[in-house]
């Protein structure tokens, strides 16, 4: 091969490898710029979707508030239990620019829905009441007995959840003889650290709460099933009745729920059983996007007094749906 021609082979050569090296480049700096892009999207997305829920969660205070304005007690139809069906939140701008339609411009792949409820907390049997002064206290255990026989679930787990419960109480100040004690629970989750099975906490979550203080049983917004664990005697016909019953007329105090009762046996006591509440739930759910985000937040009303306890959230798989 001549001289010529293998300058002409080499410069060819050269030539695509720059051309090979310059698309590199371009790719790299188009996937960093993607990636960026990327970034910043999910970064204001989490942003927004903070406020967004942040905003939901003083509506709710602000629905408690005044809830509380209005005083008596708490029940099901009040506007605090009815839920907020999925939304689309430029829904609500337009309603309140009072504009028909919702604006052709907003892209549809980034429209943002909304869906919530609040629930009663003390519809529940709270955890915190099986212990007093560190000692089991004996009608709540007797409570969780009756409940966990209704839901035909192994007793042996709930003798196992009282002593660690109680071991767990003194976690702070173990004996120096004793081995270490499990920790004390912050969620109902956390029961699984004190020998409830996944399948038992399953069953078991619908109808139990763990609270910061003791808190009786709202009688307006609990279950039958709750019902007929902390009225001592009541039988499945009763607690159908009186959940019957209060859907047409709320019980304003007990002695509303003694004469629904009709039964001089079934004794209510006001440090177990109320028609009012303190404690309340609230989740929330966002979509935006792809992305769906979910809030959890424990609230406490003192009078007109509404404080957060607690938020948790988490972002949830993208097939997931919204609440219903």
């Amino acid at each position: 091969m001549s001289w010529p021609s293998q300058q002409r082979g080499a410069a060819i050569l050269t030539a695509m490898l720059t051309v090979v090296l310059v698309a590199t480049l371009a790719s790299a700096m188009l996937w960093q710029q993607w990636r960026s892009v990327e970034i910043e999207s999910a970064q204001r997305t989490r942003v927004q979707s903070a406020w967004i829920l942040t905003g939901a969660l003083d509506w709710a205070r602000m629905i408690l508030r005044e809830d509380a304005r209005q005083g008596g007690a708490d029940h099901l139809g009040e506007p605090w239990a009815v839920p907020l069906a999925p939304a689309r939140l430029s829904t609500f701008l337009s309603a309140e620019r009072g504009e028909a339609l919702v604006s052709d411009e907003i892209d549809s792949s980034q429209d943002a829905f909304l869906a919530g409820y609040m629930q009663d907390q003390q519809a529940r049997l709270n955890l915190s009441n099986l212990l007093s002064n560190g000692q089991l206290h004996e009608p709540t255990r007797f409570f969780w007995e009756r409940l966990f026989r209704q839901l035909n679930l192994p007793e042996s787990e709930l003798q196992r959840l009282l002593l660690n419960l109680q071991s767990a109480s003194d976690w702070a100040n173990p004996a120096p003889d004793k081995s270490p004690s499990p920790l004390r629970p912050q969620t109902v989750a956390d029961l699984a650290w004190l020998g409830v099975s996944s399948e038992t906490l399953q069953v078991l979550q619908p109808f139990i709460t763990l609270l910061p203080e003791r808190t009786p049983v709202n009688l307006n917004t609990a279950s039958a099933e709750v019902l007929l664990a902390c009225i001592v005697q009541l039988d499945k016909a009763q607690a159908r009745k009186l959940v019957d019953a209060r859907a047409i007329q709320p019980m304003k105090t007990l002695d509303d729920a003694k004469q629904l009762l009709g039964d001089a046996r079934l004794q209510l006591d006001s440090t177990e059983h109320v028609v009012a509440s303190r404690f309340f739930s609230v989740t929330g759910q966002l979509r935006v996007g792809h992305a769906l985000v979910q809030e959890q937040s424990l609230l406490q009303r003192d009078g007109m007094q509404v404080k957060t306890l607690s938020r948790k959230r988490e972002v949830l798989g993208s097939t997931q749906p919204l609440l219903q």
